[in-house]
């Protein structure tokens, strides 16, 4: 494989580590699960921190979101699978956040 395939598939691999990382971390902080719900406290202060939060926990929610309703409400399986890809598209594009960022600070070489 060549290395644009490892760099994407490690971008995807840190974006999905980071997404669950940062819901663990929310949820033993906040003692409620993290969801989208964040967003619907009108305009306030805690509304405009859940932004940046969601834009790097996004993955992990929609397939949490995904795989518990999956069980539960009988979804078809284009839409699991349509769900998958977002997930895994919006995880590799964090992970590359990262990685560039870490990139920039000198982190990584």
């Amino acid at each position: 494989m060549s290395p644009e395939v490892w760099n994407n598939l490690f971008s995807l691999l840190v974006g999905f580590a980071l997404a669950g990382a940062l819901t663990s971390g929310y949820q033993a902080l906040a003692r409620r699960q993290a969801g989208f719900g964040l967003l619907q406290r009108g305009a306030a202060p805690q509304t405009f921190a859940a932004v940046p939060f969601l834009v790097f926990a996004a993955p992990f929610i929609i397939m949490r979101n995904t795989l518990r309703d999956r069980q539960s409400q009988r979804r078809r399986a284009q839409f699991v699978m349509m769900a998958t890809v977002l997930a895994g598209f919006w995880s590799m594009m964090s992970g590359t956040v990262l990685m560039m960022t870490l990139k920039a600070l000198g982190v990584l070489a």
